[in-house]
């Protein structure tokens, strides 16, 4: 069973996840100590008895939100409460089953050994990745690598990382966006604009169908609309800090 860190946690958000969100949970118990789980208002039952899946000795604590109001309002929830129990770091993960729990332990153990950056997945996909989400996703980390200045952002849209805590809730204070679908490349641009470095690590991913308990919530029209925007107002803000940026990384 892995020791219990006073620095390092691992927060897993889920909205109405189905089955998936049970072996996403039992995975990482089996490899890191303590788990978060940040319940977004389901609804589908999903989230029922996930407490006794914790064994001796290991921390599970499941948060639950009255209402869905968004991937980066569950984080940011559960960061605050962690940072008020004295944790530094946390990585996130995706309650559908997509991010391995065998890579866990690695991505902590590289935050441990650079604890001032952020540790980003950065996705391998093999074939049941669908053509057009990874070439939007192309699409998107070009963007994404423009609006930061060249901040070293590998991949803007992969949900399996580690961030230093103040400096996440610092960017995330500093806009009213980045709590839906627009969480995580927004505030891995907002915290690379304030310095944090990047270590971009690579992450096998799994795309599950429906008939192997595969959710996505993701809606082609209403994320992309939204991720458009979100780039529009990041690439005005970098033009603002143009300067200070390309000093830092001459």
């Amino acid at each position: 069973m892995p020791a219990l860190s006073t620095s390092h946690l691992l927060l897993i958000p889920s909205y109405n996840a189905g089955p998936k969100l049970r072996e996403t949970v039992a995975g990482a118990l089996q490899q890191w100590n303590p788990v978060w789980v940040v319940i977004d208002g389901s609804n589908d039952g999903s989230d029922h008895d996930l407490e006794s899946l914790a064994g001796p000795g290991q921390e599970l604590k499941v948060l639950r939100l009255p209402r869905n109001r968004g991937k980066g309002t569950a984080v940011l929830h559960g960061i605050e409460l962690a940072l008020t129990g004295g944790f530094t770091h946390a990585l996130t993960m995706d309650s559908d089953g997509q991010h391995p729990a065998s890579e866990i332990r690695r991505f902590m153990e590289c935050s441990q050994r650079r604890p001032e950056a952020m540790v980003l997945g950065r996705p391998v996909f093999d074939t049941s990745a669908p053509t057009e989400r990874v070439m939007g996703r192309k699409l998107a980390n070009a963007c994404a690598a423009l609006v930061s200045a060249g901040g070293g952002i590998g991949d803007c849209l992969f949900g399996f990382r580690v961030y230093p805590l103040e400096a996440m809730r610092r960017a995330m204070r500093a806009t009213r966006w980045a709590r839906r679908f627009d969480f995580d490349p927004e505030v891995a641009v907002r915290m690379s604009w304030a310095g944090t470095p990047a270590v971009n690590e690579p992450c096998p991913v799994r795309y599950f169908r429906p008939d192997e308990g595969g959710v996505s919530h993701f809606n082609y029209l209403r994320d992309n609309v939204l991720l458009t925007w979100m780039f529009v107002r990041l690439a005005a803000g970098c033009l603002i800090r143009l300067p200070r940026l390309l000093r830092r990384r001459a």
